[in-house]
């Protein structure tokens, strides 16, 4: 049983997921049935078995069992077995990546204070915690925290494991990531192609992370404007992707959204638009209609009808997105209020004036409560000034 479990560990470190999950559920069928539920070795196979789906971006069966999970770790090994602390960081990436903030962050708080705790501030464990807090930051939008969260982590992981440990390639991609978020493309560039080239030399060049990394450099090219290197390297890997991971993995079905953000971009919307739809549709067949990534493709999708004058066509869409996200993410969330100042976008590019006003008063209230002094609140003052005053004239 070890032996197999092994075998499926190496399958899922090559990304090789057709083969991990089915040996995965195998094993963890032959450990209950000869060691018992509550052994140490089951609650492992349970564990894996939960990354394996959480890989294949499989959510809510993830979910399900990381929580069953951490519940019997904690009633047989105890609050701060090391076992058990894995189960609780991994149940809150599950969260993060569902896009359910509120539970993901404190969770990875409280993980991370209890394996400094417990383990010590080097441990590869801690820094894996320290290093999954920044990202539910950065994901948040609070970039004061993440950025030197994520910097500090990368220079402890440089110093623990070596600059060529994935771990340590990994923080690195994050933090161009952070980059980028917040605009520095001066930094982020030149990060995410030293990344690349030493994921290429490192794990190869069909490895997952070095197939991410290579569709985060083409997100920054885009972003700088660069669409002459950010086109061919977003086609490039979808092709890989699609070689490597299957047309329907969450990893794909990104590059594709990400193709026709390029395409959109280059204001070539005869092959955005297609491509946005059918990646919709997709997302809604394999990760659900409310799944964060869905909603990302509809937006997108909002957005490409309202460049190409067919606002009527996207209304629909865009108040669909408002409703799911506040649904999922609530409606204090800041991508809820995103979503509802897209709506009053697209309204105005319709001519509907009068309920564009009456949205973004609304929201520039709800903006001005939640946020602050917010780019977004600052953007829905100007878009309603300049609404009153045209209407005025």
């Amino acid at each position: 049983m070890q032996s197999r479990n092994n075998l499926a560990d190496g399958y899922w470190a090559a990304g090789n997921l057709g083969r991990a999950i089915p040996l995965f559920e195998a094993t963890l069928a032959d450990r209950e049935r000869v060691l018992g539920r509550d052994h140490p070795d089951t609650l492992q196979s349970r564990n894996n078995l939960a990354g394996g789906y959480w890989a294949a971006g499989d959510l809510g069966r993830a979910i399900l069992l990381d929580e069953a999970t951490l519940a019997d770790r904690e009633r047989v090994l105890g609050l701060d077995h090391p076992d058990t602390l894995i189960s609780r960081n991994d149940l809150a990436v599950d969260y993060w990546a569902a896009g359910d903030l509120g539970r993901a962050i404190p969770l990875l708080e409280a993980t991370l204070a209890d394996r400094e705790r417990v383990l010590g501030p080097d441990h590869p464990n801690t820094l894996q915690s320290r290093k999954n807090l920044a990202l539910g930051y950065r994901t948040s939008g609070d970039l004061a925290r993440a950025i030197p969260l994520f910097e500090a982590t990368l220079a402890d992981r440089e110093r623990v494991l070596g600059p060529d440990h994935p771990n340590t390639l990994q923080t690195r991609n994050n933090l161009a990531g952070a980059y980028r978020a917040a605009g520095d493309l001066g930094r982020a560039i030149p990060l995410f192609e030293a990344t690349l080239a030493d994921r290429e030399r490192v794990l190869g060049p069909d490895h997952p992370q070095t197939l991410r990394s290579r569709d985060d450099l083409a997100r920054a090219y885009r972003l700088a404007g660069d669409l002459g290197r950010a086109i061919p390297l977003f086609e490039a890997t979808l092709a890989d992707r699609e070689r490597v991971l299957g047309p329907d993995h969450p990893d794909t079905l990104r590059s594709r959204n990400n193709l026709a953000g390029g395409y959109r971009a280059a204001r070539d919307l005869g092959r955005a638009i297609p491509l946005y739809e059918a990646t919709l549709a997709d997302r809604e067949r394999v990760l659900g209609p409310d799944h964060p990534d869905t909603l990302t493709s509809r937006g997108d999708l909002v957005l490409s009808h309202a460049d190409d004058g067919a606002g009527e066509k996207a209304l629909p869409l865009a108040r669909l997105n408002v409703d799911e996200s506040g649904r999922v993410f609530g409606a204090e969330d800041l991508r809820t209020l995103m979503r509802r100042d897209t709506v009053a976008d697209v309204l105005l590019s319709v001519g509907r004036t009068r309920e564009a006003t009456e949205l973004m008063t609304d929201l520039l209230a709800d903006c001005r409560r939640i946020l602050g002094d917010h780019a977004l609140t600052r953007t829905v003052e100007q878009r309603l000034a300049d609404a009153t005053g045209e209407a005025a004239e």
